[in-house]
Order: C-alpha cells, then sequence, then structure tokens
C-alpha cells in the first residue's frame, strides 16, 4: 500500500465525528469520548473511547459505532476499540458541557425561549387509553424526523416502559440521568428506579419533587416534543405540572360514554384554575369495526364532542376534537409487546387516527419549524 492511500488521524477523527453517542445524542468527538487513536504500519487502527460510567449499557453498540465509522475511512486495515471510563473530573467537565456550571439543575423546558413544546395527556378516570395514546402519538411524532420524549408521570399506575418495549435503567453521570430511547423516543419512568411491580405509595410532596427530578436532573437534550403521561384526575401532579411547566399545553383523553366524558370534562376544566391552554380532545374507543363493514358503538357516541363544546365554552377559547380512534385489538396488543401500532400496523383505522392527531400536534407554530417567536401566539394569557 502506497503513502498516499494510509488512513490518516485527521480522517478517522472526522469519521468519529460523525458517531454520536446513543444516549447523549452528540457526537463522542464533542463529549471527550475519544481517548486515543494509533494507527500502525499495516493500517490497522486502534481506538480508545471513554465510556461515561463502567457499567454503561451501550458499551457494545458505541464500540459497534465506533468500528463501522472508522472501517469506512479510505486505506484503513483492522480496526480495535479498546474501552475505557471516565474518571470524576472528566464527568464533571462533560456535566459541565451539556448543562452548564450551575449549582442546582433547573427545567429546561419552563425556560424563557423554550423550544420545545409539551403536551401534557390527561383523563378523567383510568381505563380510556390514555397511557396508549400518549406511546402512539411519541411514536408517530418521532417517526415524522422529530426529537420526542415520554416522561410517564403516572407514578401510581406507570406503563410506559412496558408499551415502549423497553426496561433498561437510566445511566446516571453525575447528577445527570441519562434516559433510555425506544423506537427513537426517549422515556422516563418511576418503574425504572423500583423492583419488579413494587407500587409507589407516596404523598404529595414526594409526587412533586419526583416529578420535579425527571424534569431537570434528566438529561432530554434538544427535544421537539415533550409528552407526559399524567395520572388520572385532578390531582398532585396535574398540579405540580402547572407548577412546574406553566407553558405545558392539556390534550384530554376520553371515550364516547357520556359519563367518562363528564368526568374528562372536569379534568380539562383544571386548566381554568392553572391559566393553561386545552390543545384539544382525543376520544378512543370511539367504534369498533365489524367484519361486515359496519361500525358497533360499544361506549355509546358524542363524548369526545361533547367534552370539546363544553371546554370551549368554559374556557372561552376553541377547544377541537382532534380526532377519534376506533377500538382495534391490535391497538392492546401492541401495548403488551411493546411496538405501538403507529408502527406496527400504521395502515390500520386505529393507526391512521392516531398518525393524524400526531400531525396535528407536529404543525403547531412554536419550537417545532425550528423559528425562535419573540411572542407566543398560539396562548390565551
Amino acid at each position: 500500500m502506497t503513502s498516499a492511500q494510509a488512513p490518516t488521524e485527521s480522517a478517522v477523527r472526522a469519521a468519529l465525528a460523525k458517531v454520536d453517542d446513543p444516549e447523549i445524542g452528540k457526537p463522542i468527538t464533542e463529549l471527550g469520548m475519544v481517548k486515543s487513536i494509533s494507527i500502525a504500519d499495516d493500517s490497522s487502527v486502534d481506538i480508545g473511547i471513554y465510556l461515561t460510567t463502567a457499567g454503561c449499557p451501550l458499551r457494545t453498540e458505541i464500540s459497534s459505532r465506533v468500528t463501522t465509522a472508522v472501517a469506512d475511512v479510505a486505506g484503513v486495515g483492522a480496526v480495535r476499540v479498546e474501552l475505557d471510563v471516565m474518571n470524576d473530573d472528566q464527568r464533571t467537565e462533560l456535566r459541565k458541557s451539556l448543562r452548564g456550571d450551575r449549582a442546582e439543575p433547573v427545567i429546561p423546558f419552563a425556560q424563557p425561549g423554550s423550544l420545545t413544546r409539551v403536551y401534557a395527556i390527561a383523563s378523567g378516570k383510568g381505563g380510556v387509553g390514555k397511557s396508549s395514546v400518549t406511546v402512539n402519538l411519541a411514536a408517530a411524532l418521532a417517526d415524522r424526523g422529530l426529537s420526542v420524549g415520554v416522561l410517564d408521570a403516572d407514578i401510581y399506575g406507570h406503563s410506559v416502559p412496558r408499551m415502549m418495549g423497553n426496561d433498561a435503567k437510566p445511566t446516571q453521570v453525575e447528577r445527570m440521568i441519562m434516559p433510555p430511547s425506544a423506537h427513537g423516543v426517549k422515556f422516563i419512568s418511576i418503574a425504572q428506579f423500583t423492583s419488579g411491580n413494587t407500587p409507589v405509595v407516596w404523598r404529595g410532596p414526594m409526587l412533586h419533587r419526583a416529578l420535579q427530578q425527571f424534569l431537570a436532573d434528566v438529561f432530554w437534550g434538544d427535544l421537539d416534543v415533550l409528552l407526559l403521561d399524567l395520572p388520572p384526575g385532578t390531582g398532585d401532579v396535574a398540579i405540580s405540572v402547572a407548577q412546574l411547566i406553566p407553558g405545558a399545553e392539556i390534550v384530554v383523553v376520553t371515550t364516547p360514554q357520556q359519563a367518562a366524558a363528564e368526568v374528562a370534562e372536569r379534568a380539562g376544566a383544571i386548566a381554568l384554575q392553572t391559566h393553561q391552554k386545552i390543545l384539544g380532545v382525543v376520544e378512543n374507543m370511539s367504534w369498533l369495526q365489524l367484519p361486515d363493514g359496519s361500525r358497533m358503538d360499544v361506549f355509546g357516541e358524542g363524548g369526545g364532542e361533547l367534552v370539546a363544546q363544553r371546554l370551549t365554552q368554559s374556557v372561552g377559547a376553541e377547544v377541537p376534537l382532534l380526532g377519534q380512534v376506533p377500538l382495534d385489538p391490535a391497538l392492546r396488543e401492541g401495548g403488551d409487546a411493546g411496538t405501538p401500532l403507529v408502527l406496527s400496523a400504521p395502515e390500520s383505522a386505529a393507526g391512521k387516527s392516531l398518525r393524524d392527531i400526531a400531525g396535528k400536534l407536529a404543525v403547531r407554530k412554536r419550537g417545532l419549524a425550528g423559528m425562535s417567536l419573540s411572542i407566543d401566539t398560539t396562548r390565551n394569557l
């Protein structure tokens, strides 16, 4: 091999600059993770990589990404990757580069100029499919190319990890928590910090602190959308969300049943007290499609439209019915299997409806077009 064909360190480093850390989502060269680059006479390359923690769950994926990227450099022979672990000082520098040198972490989504749209998915009662709607909307938004996160704020009834098909534990770097991801969506849940199916028995102040930590201590990165899967009703967590992220917008999930609609109306009406915007209503379990093409209204009809109309009258601004999602056993099966219906069966009636609703959220004006606005015209003050 001629010297002109031999790989250079700059070419190898340029290739490594295209390798993102799978948890942080930034190039490993920017994060100080490249320890060393050594090119032998036979054009084989040895790469030293720093992991953030000794127990990094993605060490194999990082090694594979580095190997693939360097192997594509012209003239490179064999590639060997040696993994090391950052020391305390290096982790401190990493944390400062990502979060700044603040004594206490802050909630980025509550800061002036934040471009992240925060959607709080609420319901008046349990059993209406709120978590299924949340997970499927998140997956559909990520499938459209947006950077999406889900915070499982239903501390007592957490279900997001199972529905996302990933029970990985978060990685902690100093005071930062790196959330795992699935289907292109970052997510965090109290389930990742408990043993097995242990119930969480907490009162209001502890719930508030847990939510605050999930918002401030988790390194979400530059999200376009953050969805919060709220517990049913109008209790402590709903109030805490209003206090911690005043700009969060509420999406109310209900069923066609009139009784459920009345309860859902109360969940949405809390926005009158918290001064939050109600983005719209999603009616789930709207009908069952029968083999002959006809529809069966298993839970009645009109609940979603009723909630939208009454909330419109209450808040004095239009609260639209964002969509109706038909009953589909595959929606439940996808939740149990960890594969959202919008990805496994996007052309199904329920899949199309959920993707259409996600499309209405994705085209909202603020933040998702990459344009910073000095005045948020989508909110009622």
